[in-house]
């Protein structure tokens, strides 16, 4: 009876393990053929052709009579009187058709300065695009040709729902080789390169130079990201290569078919991200949201935000860091009216703002206060601080009306200098509060003893550039 218990369970477990491999089986793709054939007519060769000045230097000088007069003479008459004569460049590149009517999306590196832009067809017939719009910060491009019949073309997908491992498929135009299929998994999502709005897929998928503007494509035959670059030692792939996300790209090729650029959501401030020690600082349970370090003129100044909120949440939608922010208020319309939940002096507070459209608002700059100074110098938590005087402002180039508390000296072994301080530093605020004399400074740093406070929270400005940091409180 025990030996019949013993096999049925072995047969048991060797079923399940078949039904594992077989599941397994089924959830790899045995060709991606069927899946190439049906989105080749959609993809593009783009071949840009640039022309390149004349050089300005002047020509060889062939003293008369030398033998070789005769040979410069020839080169000048077919090159013009410098030797040179304006040629034309080419370049190769990718992109895919997202509308019958001939929209084209690519990269904008691909097309950049281009005097003539010619795309191919997988069918073999050529047309000429006209440039719609670019946009630099996600290197996308929109172009558009007419064409007597309608094309054939491709939806976007949803990269959000792509996930680490899934199936992708890259096609383009590979140094040049023309509709070319490769295929890999999703490596990694949300990667950041340099940009601000930069949200790519990673993938293994052989990506090489003239893939660029090309699609990554789901096992449905949609576009769920932008093929853009690569990571490479050498120029060839080596299985490191990025797709802006189809998250992104959407949104901004949208604008740029309706409007020609993009119309991005602004909120108007300058944040940072909170740390640990900014958090038990400020008062907060957990170390996250955006922290305002400045309101310029803008919609956030408006509505009421200040320096020193923390931005929990934007548009009902719980902010993890500044990243995420940026990223959010970019996508939002301009001119939407959004409720923005920020924490303030230990409580929470719904704000309502009215976005407004960041690529006017980005110039804006910070108004300056006038207040009355007492010079004085001190030193503390690692720190020699002087009160602002006329000197000072005259030596680091400050507004006359400048304020605040100016770092003369920095202990190298001090946590203020592990966290970046240095000489020349400005202090503008201790505790989420102005400070204008070592008076003020010492008594928000009494405040924070009294109240418990592990850190104390700084605002400093470094060529008017603004940001929070945090240092330890000693004992007194």
């Amino acid at each position: 009876m025990m030996l019949r218990a013993f096999w049925l369970t072995m047969l048991t477990a060797a079923l399940l393990i078949t039904q594992t491999i077989a599941a397994a089986a089924q959830s790899r793709p045995a060709t991606f053929a069927d899946l190439a054939e049906q989105v080749s007519p959609a993809v593009v060769n783009i071949t840009t052709t640039t022309t390149v000045a004349t050089s300005t230097e002047p020509g060889p000088i062939v003293p008369e009579g030398s033998p070789f007069e005769e040979f410069f003479d020839d080169f000048r008459d077919r090159n013009g009187p410098n030797g040179q004569s304006p040629r034309r460049s080419q370049a190769l590149g990718s992109g895919f058709v997202i509308s019958e009517d001939g929209f084209i999306v690519t990269n904008n590196h691909v097309i950049q300065g281009a005097d003539e832009i010619l795309i191919e067809f997988f069918e073999g017939f050529e047309l000429e695009a006209e440039l719609i719009g670019t946009d630099p910060n996600t290197d996308l491009a929109l172009l558009k040709v007419v064409s007597d019949e309608p094309l054939s073309f491709v939806p976007w997908g949803d990269s959000e729902l792509s996930r680490v491992g899934d199936w992708v498929m890259a096609m383009g135009n590979p140094l040049g080789q023309g509709f070319s299929v490769s295929a890999g998994i999703v490596s990694a999502r949300g990667r950041s390169l340099s940009g601000t709005y930069d949200d790519y897929i990673q993938t293994d998928a052989a990506i090489n130079r003239g893939n660029s503007g090309g699609p990554l494509f789901n096992m449905e035959g949609e576009v769920v990201g932008v093929n853009t670059a690569i990571l490479s030692p050498n120029g060839g792939s080596i299985g490191i290569g990025f797709a802006m996300s189809s998250r992104v790209a959407e949104n901004v090729i949208e604008q740029l078919q309706e409007f020609g650029e993009t119309r991005r959501g602004w909120l108007g401030v300058r944040i940072q991200d909170v740390t640990d020690d900014l958090a038990d600082g400020l008062g907060l349970e957990e170390a996250r949201g955006a922290l305002v370090t400045d309101v310029p003129e803008g919609p956030a100044r408006e509505a009421g935000i200040e320096s020193g909120d923390v931005i929990l949440s934007f548009d009902g939608v719980e902010v993890d860091d500044t990243r995420g922010l940026v990223q959010q208020v970019a996508n939002t319309a301009v001119g939407a009216e959004v409720r923005v939940l920020v924490f303030r002096d230990g409580e929470t507070e719904t704000l309502r703002v009215t976005l407004g459209r960041r690529e006017e608002g980005e110039s804006a700059v910070p108004a300056s206060v006038n207040r009355e100074e007492a010079p004085a110098t001190a030193d503390l938590l690692g720190l020699t601080i002087s009160g602002m005087t006329d000197e000072l402002r005259d030596q680091l180039g400050l507004a006359k009306d400048a304020e605040g508390l100016v770092v003369t000296s920095v202990a190298e072994d001090s946590e203020a200098f592990e966290k970046g301080l240095r000489v020349g530093d400005i202090i503008t605020e201790a505790a989420q509060e102005s400070v204008a004399s070592i008076a003020d400074l010492n008594g928000r740093v009494e405040a924070a003893r009294e109240a418990g406070r592990k850190s104390l929270v700084l605002l400093v400005r470094r060529d008017g550039d603004p940001r929070f940091v945090a240092l330890t409180l000693d004992d007194g």
